[in-house]
């Protein structure tokens, strides 16, 4: 593990497109910018962590689990508000 020291608003740049800035101290805290393209994902660990957990657990999911799994109301049908009379035409 690479360990370095930053004071607020000094960068750490991560290969070309990734630039993890220190936003703010405040005792304990370290608050973190990260830009990165919008095809890499950023997560704290312990999203990631949870992310991880629910898709092994969606991926052992059997057909009969998914039967079991309430499905949403389905949406009312569609009621037109009532058409008015058209007049005949030349009146």
């Amino acid at each position: 593990m690479l360990v370095l020291s930053r004071h607020r608003d000094e960068s750490i740049i991560i290969g070309d497109d990734i630039v993890i800035t220190v936003v703010d101290i405040r005792g304990d805290k370290v608050r973190l910018g990260i830009a990165a393209p919008i095809e890499i994902s950023v997560h704290r660990q312990e999203v990631y962590e949870a992310i991880q957990r629910e898709n092994r657990q969606a991926s052992r999911l059997e057909p009969h689990d998914a039967r079991q799994i309430e499905r949403p109301n389905p949406p009312p049908p569609r009621r037109d508000p009532p058409r008015r009379p058209t007049r005949p035409e030349g009146d």
